[in-house]
């Protein structure tokens, strides 16, 4: 059954938390349709909706006529996961760069290579937020705060470093930077997936570390940076020494830990359901809308299904359609708190134009900076 668009008010929906995606580089009737439904509040693009600067511009552009308020989201990072390459976009570097630009310290005298690479960190912010606010993105999943245990090929490079002092001022920097360019910061994954080696893409990585040493180290920077993330992403790990479900899948981690412990008080995201380490609770494999349901009631205010627009689409309709009955049978409540964290995430402050952009003297030195 295909998910139908129906007006909030007429439901008493006061929370669209779905973030979803769509299939290619313009809208198709059924994306028209999702875009407009109620609970969907998020979209994250992807390579494939990318063609040129020209084109990303449109689309977004149509999107937000649909729906002024949805967020538009991407997983732009540098080094491997960055979404737009051509045309213009800048090549930025994996995180890791930085982190040995911190490390080159002593080289012109003590501190220098660690106040360089603070600084190269928020050129590198702000060259990422303006070029995609430029094309209408709202909001990148950004910064990565695991650390680099060495452990983790998923991980890798994305990470800034293996000490999470160095990471935090580098993730701050690097936040400081999209802030300059208009745009807020995504912290992931929660508490931290660097020291396990399996991918959760495909697979239930399992943390056996107790929650004094995942304080103490990982999750560290998450305590540094309460007053300054906007919104975390968890990560699709299991610490069963702390809760037998995956971090953002409990309670335990996103409200009694991050919420309560680390006082983080910004949105929260649910990774993308799709993942296998997402729909395995308990050892069952669930559907996306359970999988939802246990992640908006866990403390997510969020919920991303990603890359299951493509052929029909279904199970973007089934998430849709089941999530609305959910909250009929009252498995979930919308949240006016959660809709409020979402909407506090859209940009306020108009976007320069790509050919303003190049002639901003702030952005012209933030490339110089570059590593």
């Amino acid at each position: 059954m295909k998910a139908k668009a129906q007006k909030s008010h007429a439901i008493g929906v006061a929370h669209s938390p779905v973030v979803l995606d769509i299939a290619g580089t313009t809208l198709s009737a059924d994306d028209r349709r999702r875009i407009e439904h109620p609970l969907t509040g998020g979209l994250i693009l992807f390579a494939r909706n990318w063609q040129d600067r020209l084109q990303l511009t449109e689309l977004t552009s149509e999107i937000k006529s649909l729906r002024p308020d949805v967020l538009i989201c991407v997983d732009h990072e540098g080094g491997r996961v960055q979404r737009f390459r051509t045309d213009g976009f800048t090549h930025l570097p994996p995180m890791r760069v930085l982190g040995e630009m911190w490390m080159e310290d002593g080289k012109r005298g003590a501190g220098d290579g660690a106040m360089t690479a603070t600084d190269a960190a928020t050129a590198a912010g702000h060259v990422l937020g303006a070029e995609l606010r430029a094309c209408g993105v709202d909001l990148s999943f950004t910064p990565v705060l695991d650390l680099d245990h060495g452990a983790s090929s998923v991980i890798g490079d994305r990470a800034f470093h293996r000490d999470a002092r160095v990471a935090t001022l580098l993730a701050k920097s690097l936040m400081h930077g999209l802030m300059l360019a208009g745009m807020h910061n995504c912290g992931k994954h929660f508490p931290g997936h660097g020291f396990v080696a399996a991918d959760s893409h495909v697979d239930v990585p399992i943390d056996k570390r107790n929650l004094k040493a995942i304080l103490a180290d990982d999750a560290k920077p998450y305590e540094w940076l309460s007053t300054s993330l906007a919104s975390v992403m968890p990560a699709h790990v299991i610490y069963p020494k702390v809760d037998a479900q995956p971090a953002g899948f409990s309670a335990r981690w996103l409200k009694d830990i991050l919420r309560m412990q680390l006082g983080f008080t910004g949105a929260i995201f649910s990774d993308d359901l799709s993942m296998d380490g997402a729909r395995r609770i308990n050892g069952v494999d669930v559907s996306y809308t359970d999988a939802a349901v246990v992640a908006l009631n866990a403390g997510c205010d969020m919920v991303l299904l990603c890359n299951q627009s493509t052929g029909d689409g279904r199970a973007v309709d089934e998430l849709l359609d089941g999530l609305m009955q959910a909250q009929a049978d009252d498995h979930w409540q919308a949240d006016p708190d959660s809709e409020a964290r979402r909407l506090d995430l859209l940009p306020q402050t108009a976007p320069f134009t790509w050919d303003e952009l190049m002639h901003l003297p702030a952005y012209q030195r933030a490339l110089e900076r570059l590593p």
